[in-house]
């Protein structure tokens, strides 16, 4: 049978996604419990190819096996064995032409930001700490212009091919409870800020690179406008820096 699990990892230890010579990545170690599971060799294909610690709750699998105790069974084997860092859920049967990257109509991101003077080691794996203020009204408006369809080669470059044009669908600021941890922290519940955004498809370290212009419009070093004309240059140049990985999160992909 072919098929399909929801993937959620932590990708602080992991030099991304993809398998390579060397490094220890995401998938090595899915494709090293599947084999401890079911005896066989088996690759796997993946709907998206997360860079070295960025994180994943909705990464989405696909692989064929002879499984033959149920997609339950292979769900909590697969568990068993995996390391405390990655967990599979939601695995079911597909038709066997259902591939997780081509067939995918929407992906979700999330990138955490904590914006505090000081900084809090607790949580330091899942977020970026911004020890300058940040006018999350400029970020906001700045944000707001890149829905639509858009050509994004200033903030970075294609997976496959040429194409540079993606259609973002939602891309907003908002606070975050730093309550939601479940820890207190005396009082700066509005020290976390969360950008969502979802398009159709993404160009290498889109997100990031995004992320880190939209800083430099919250630190009053870009204009609204000349954000604008960044993002209409189609010049890598006129991006930010790229902002690091940790606050990266894969949340769903959509079918």
């Amino acid at each position: 049978m072919r098929a399909r699990a929801t993937v959620s990892y932590d990708g602080t230890d992991y030099s991304g996604f993809q398998r390579q010579r060397n490094a220890t990545t995401v998938q090595e170690v899915l494709e090293t419990a599947l084999a401890q599971v079911t005896q066989d060799t088996i690759g796997l294909v993946a709907a998206g190819r997360t860079d070295a610690g960025v994180h994943a709750l909705g990464q989405v699998i696909a692989f064929e096996t002879d499984w033959r105790h149920g997609v339950a069974d292979l769900e909590r084997a697969l568990n068993a064995v995996l390391p405390a860092d990655v967990a599979v859920r939601d695995v079911a049967e597909v038709d066997t032409g259902f591939h997780p990257r081509y067939d995918a109509r929407a992906r979700h991101y999330r990138y955490i930001v904590r914006n505090a003077p000081v900084r809090i080691p607790i949580g330091r794996r899942y977020h970026l700490h911004v020890p300058y203020p940040l006018d999350i009204h400029r970020m906001q408006e700045a944000a707001q212009r890149l829905v639509g369809k858009h050509d994004f080669a200033t903030f970075g470059q294609p997976t496959r091919g040429e194409e540079t044009r993606r259609h973002v669908f939602r891309a907003a600021w908002s606070p975050v409870p730093c309550t939601s941890t479940g820890l207190g922290t005396g009082g700066q519940e509005e020290a976390l800020l969360a950008f969502d955004i979802g398009a159709n498809g993404f160009l290498y370290r889109m997100v990031r690179s995004i992320v880190g212009t939209l800083l430099d419009v919250g630190q009053g070093r870009m204009s609204v406008s000349e954000f604008m004309e960044a993002l209409a240059s189609c010049q890598r140049s006129r991006a930010g820096k790229t902002a690091e990985p940790q606050g990266l999160c894969l949340m769903r992909v959509d079918y």
